[in-house]
């Protein structure tokens, strides 16, 4: 893998990046940790900027791993936004999956708690839009090892997903970090075989 870089950020669509390649999207509610998740995975300690403010991520930001592109999403839920802010922050949502690019999302939940109303929105909304994602259960230090896996099937069974559709991480133990650079990697063997197949139809 090539040395992941920053892009570009959209604040809507007309800033939305146009690739060739697989886009990734990162979602998840404000301060559930999607930049540390994003440093973890591009194994660099500030290509992604945190922030002890949630909610900070107002834009769509990309960033080129060299086989896909992963977008990171604007945090959600996070209650001391005004409602005009939240609704903006909607409107680029809905803009952003409505383009059709998205290949998979990354749906990040905090291991430590049962999913937010806000959670089982957006997972909802992947699965109304038919949007393959796998849940991403982040901060997995913050729970005994003997605690981790129980806490994750517990997500699984209330976003109504299988055990197999949720990987555990720790951007302080760097857990995870190969099972999800897999899975990004067959997400990209998938869509280019996708890509060939709607050739040869054309």
């Amino acid at each position: 893998m090539s040395q992941p870089r920053f892009i570009t950020s959209a604040a809507d669509k007309k800033g939305f990046l146009q690739t060739d390649k697989p886009v990734i999207a990162v979602s998840g509610r404000s301060n559930v940790g999607k930049s540390s998740f994003i440093n973890m995975l591009a194994g660099q300690k500030r290509l992604a900027r945190t922030s002890s403010e949630p909610g900070r991520t107002r834009l769509v930001n990309y960033f080129d791993f060299g086989t896909f592109i992963l977008a990171d999403l604007p945090g959600y839920g996070y209650a001391r936004v005004s409602q005009g802010e939240k609704e903006k922050w909607a409107r680029l949502l809905d803009d952003f999956f409505g383009t059709g690019e998205v290949a998979h999302v990354f749906a990040l939940v905090d291991i430590r708690h049962a999913p937010s109303a806000d959670d089982a929105l957006m997972v909802d909304y992947l699965y109304k839009t038919r949007t393959p994602f796998t849940l991403i259960a982040t901060k997995a230090d913050k729970l005994a090892k003997t605690r981790r896996v129980p806490a994750a099937r517990a997500l699984a069974a209330a976003l109504k997903t299988g055990e197999g559709n949720i990987v555990v991480t720790s951007a302080e133990e760097n857990l995870g970090r190969e099972r999800v650079l897999a899975l990004a990697a067959e997400i990209c063997a998938r869509a280019a075989e996708e890509a060939e197949e709607e050739e040869e139809e054309e």
